[in-house]
């Protein structure tokens, strides 16, 4: 930890261990304001968002930023959805042939949706409509990393001088409500439509608040890390012969992979050094699963340099409010439906809105609470990561390129 001038810099280790502290401030606050638990806001929502306004305080009063290096961050990513592609089976997979094409499908619609909110809004308050598209899908489905990937085009093409600027403010509120739409409309959804879960199976993602406390042993957490580290070499080296074609995948994508292969394709009869089962399913897989995801959404939420976009808020309020608006709509009149009116729609709807408006592990940690309040869903855990964090992103590319040659 070093302070240069007035700017705190956070080195990695620290930087996990204050998030694994905002975490816990998350888990605590869930529990003393019962009203976070009861709209499934995720915990490491709950302590993120407070730590950033107390960063956000300090700096405003005190003049001191804090930065915090998030190298170790991503590693927590992949150990995730390393979790996600071992606890999948081909069953599953086949199960959620048809839905994956259906939340394809309502997603892309939902990309043009996206786009014409964006562009609409920044119309009406007499900006550049090209300004409204980096209110759309650039930061919204698109996240911080293609906002900064695309806007020196919006600079050097368009004239918009702060086009960096407004795409990291817009990605950063459209992750803010990504984390807490989720599991409102879950709520609204299960209710209204009195859904219950048709599976007693465990839960993909930590261990549900309506269970006892679970035992774990040494072996079972040990055999688990291990079983992770093996397709997450198995995805590494997918990875590099992928690239060597020329098609480039996020790491975590690869190693999701590496793990549905592990599961369901390793030889049965193969002894294992562990002497044990395949831990696919089980409650260490999913106590990792739960640290890694709620650790790397801490460490998402309480990095945020709010004083960076305060003076962007005005305009881009009304753009992110709209683009609220049309989601919420989307989730409970389109997704739901479409997606077959059941809990495993309701889960899916929640998950959507975490991937359109923020990112796909923001999806994750929406449906991870509300099946932690409400019951297990394998199938959402299978296809929403493969829509939000694998077709949407060639699908972007080719949408914003014909945005842009709309808007002249």
């Amino acid at each position: 930890m070093e302070l240069i001038d007035t700017s705190l810099h956070v080195d990695t280790f620290l930087a996990v261990t204050v998030g694994i502290v905002v975490l816990f401030i998350g888990k605590r606050l869930n529990r003393l304001v019962p009203v976070l638990s009861e709209y499934s806001i995720p915990e490491p929502v709950s302590g993120g968002m407070t730590v950033a306004l107390i960063l956000f305080a300090v700096h405003s009063f005190a003049d001191i930023s804090v930065h915090f290096e998030l190298g170790a961050r991503d590693v927590l990513l992949v150990y995730f959805f390393t979790t996600i592609g071992i606890n999948a089976s081909f069953r599953d997979l086949a199960a959620g042939g048809k839905p994956l094409a259906l939340l394809l499908i309502v997603t892309l619609l939902y990309m043009v949706i996206q786009n014409l909110t964006g562009v609409g809004v920044a119309h009406l308050l007499g900006l550049e409509p090209v300004v409204g598209l980096l209110g759309g899908t650039v930061s919204l489905i698109g996240g911080h990393g293609t906002a900064i990937a695309w806007a020196p085009r919006f600079v050097e093409n368009y004239g918009v001088s702060n086009a960096m600027e407004i795409g990291i403010a817009c990605a950063t509120f459209g992750l803010v409500l990504a984390s807490v739409i989720g599991g409102p409309v879950a709520k609204f959804l299960v209710q209204r439509h009195k859904l219950t879960v048709n599976s007693d199976d465990s839960l993909d993602v930590g261990i549900s608040d309506e269970e006892p406390p679970v035992r774990l042993n040494y072996m079972e957490l040990l055999d688990a890390v291990l079983a992770i580290h093996i397709c997450i070499v198995i995805g590494f080296f997918m990875d590099t012969g992928l690239e060597s074609l020329g098609i480039q995948l996020p790491l975590f994508v690869s190693c999701l992979f590496g793990g549905i292969i592990m599961t369901n394709l390793r030889p049965r009869v193969l002894p294992r050094i562990t002497g044990t089962e395949w831990p696919s399913r089980t409650p260490a897989m999913a106590l990792i699963a739960d640290i890694s995801l709620g650790t790397f959404l801490a460490m998402s939420l309480m990095s945020m340099q709010l004083w960076e976009i305060v003076d962007l808020a005005g305009a881009l309020f009304s753009i992110m409010g709209a683009q609220l608006v049309i989601a919420v709509i989307f989730m409970v009149f389109i997704v739901f439906p479409v997606m077959g009116r059941n809990y495993d729609a309701a889960v899916i709807a929640s998950g959507f809105g975490g991937f359109t408006m923020g990112a796909t592990p923001t999806a994750m940690a929406n449906m991870s609470a509300v099946t932690k309040r409400y019951g297990p869903c394998h199938q959402a855990f299978i296809i929403v990561p493969l829509v939000g964090a694998f077709f949407i992103d060639v699908s972007n590319v080719i949408l914003i390129q014909l945005s842009l040659a709309w808007l002249g």
